[in-house]
């Protein structure tokens, strides 16, 4: 089979989703009739501007934010890093201390890894047994000396959601001066995501995440909060993402936000996709799940423990059943995310994510726990 053709059941859409029609009309468009380059003064570059200048207020209109308060970048790793050592570079006067949680995505954590190279305080919030950081937790760790929180949304691995409004509370009951990042690249279009409603200064969401291409991102950036550059050569996008704009990404980007549907009728019908699938999980001997009960719906972790991820993998695909063993970015690598909840050697080593997308169907589930069931029967005897 083509693997870049139909497949079985594509259950892997925290990874990348594939993209949707809109997004695809949007980059061809682009690509063949708005190809100028938006710094370009004459007619062809103020044609390819006046489209940035649209698809900046469509994708911050899904944010509800100002047109003026968003920067495209590459993705959601780049609006991060920008973000994370922009953030600390601009407020390195006013304290030295840092909070994030120790279950972020590999972005945060190695900018954390790099910001303590340079001499700054990091400290990670622990979380509990569901993977969520306690809201007492926050409140401990942030004081007066701390100038930047950041803390996902919704976690990749687990679709645990975190309590970023909480974040603010903690802030001002320390008088905190902290800037406050949620990374919410995993929550972007399956659930509102409003960062005033959420009390942040920076917000990261990704294209790739919501149907559209990949190659494209956007950080908010309220008005007044300062981040100093991490790239150098131009002026686009404030001067904090020099280089000229991937135009034909961010027509994508910009249609694919435009098509995200109803939240409550696309939540709806996934939790309905997700009780089929626990149940059935549930029916499967040997199958651990690792998910809270209330985590978001379009995200289940399991483990098979004495099974290794990487044969059970390797059994699905086979059949046309593609999920993963964590984040797309951990590379196989075991998952920080559920030890840092407790897990069991054999339950971490044991694991595989299983994510759904407004696009999945009953079908694709019934097919993955027939041969999920059938993989357990084999293997162990293998």
């Amino acid at each position: 089979m083509d693997a870049c053709h139909s497949m079985d059941a594509y259950l892997d859409n925290s990874a990348t989703t594939p993209p949707c029609p809109e997004a695809i009309a949007a980059m061809r468009n682009e690509l063949e009739h708005c190809w100028g380059n938006p710094s370009s003064l004459h007619s062809v570059g103020l044609q390819a501007e006046h489209l940035l200048d649209q698809c900046r207020q469509t994708v911050a209109r899904s944010i509800n934010c100002r047109p003026a308060e968003l920067v495209f970048t590459s993705g959601g790793t780049e609006s991060n890093n920008l973000a994370l050592l922009g953030a600390a570079a601009a407020h390195s006067r006013r304290g030295r201390r840092i909070v994030t949680s120790a279950v972020e995505h590999s972005s945060i954590a190695e900018c954390a890894q790099e910001l303590e190279q340079r001499g700054f305080e990091v400290v990670y919030m622990d979380v509990d047994s569901t993977g969520r950081v306690p809201e007492e937790e926050l409140m401990r760790l942030i004081n007066r000396d701390t100038i930047l929180v950041s803390l996902m949304a919704v976690n990749n691995e687990t679709g645990t959601i975190q309590p970023v409004e909480a974040i603010r509370r903690a802030v001002r009951h320390h008088q905190s001066p902290a800037v406050i990042h949620c990374d919410a690249v995993q929550a972007y279009g399956k659930l509102p995501v409003d960062p005033r409603k959420l009390g942040v200064d920076l917000l990261t969401v990704s294209a790739h995440k919501i149907h559209g291409p990949k190659g494209t991102g956007a950080l908010y950036i309220r008005q007044g909060v300062r981040v100093l550059p991490i790239l150098y050569g131009g002026t686009q996008e404030h001067k904090l993402r020099p280089g000229t704009e991937a135009m034909p990404a961010i027509a994508g980007f910009a249609a694919a936000a435009a098509a995200i549907p109803d939240y409550s009728a696309t939540l709806s019908y996934v939790s309905s996709l997700r009780g089929h699938l626990v149940n059935g999980l549930r029916n499967i001997s040997g199958v651990q799940l690792n998910s809270p009960a209330d985590s978001l719906p379009y995200l289940t972790n399991i483990s098979v423990p004495g099974l290794q991820s990487e044969t059970m993998l390797h059994y699905l695909s086979a059949r046309g059943i593609y999920v993963s063993s964590g984040s797309a970015c951990g590379k196989g690598r075991k998952s920080h995310v559920l030890q840092a909840m407790g897990l069991s050697d054999a339950a971490v080593s044991g694991a595989l994510r299983i994510s759904l997308s407004r696009f999945s169907t009953q079908e694709e589930i019934d097919l993955l726990l027939t041969t999920l069931a059938e993989a357990c029967r084999v293997l162990a005897r293998a």
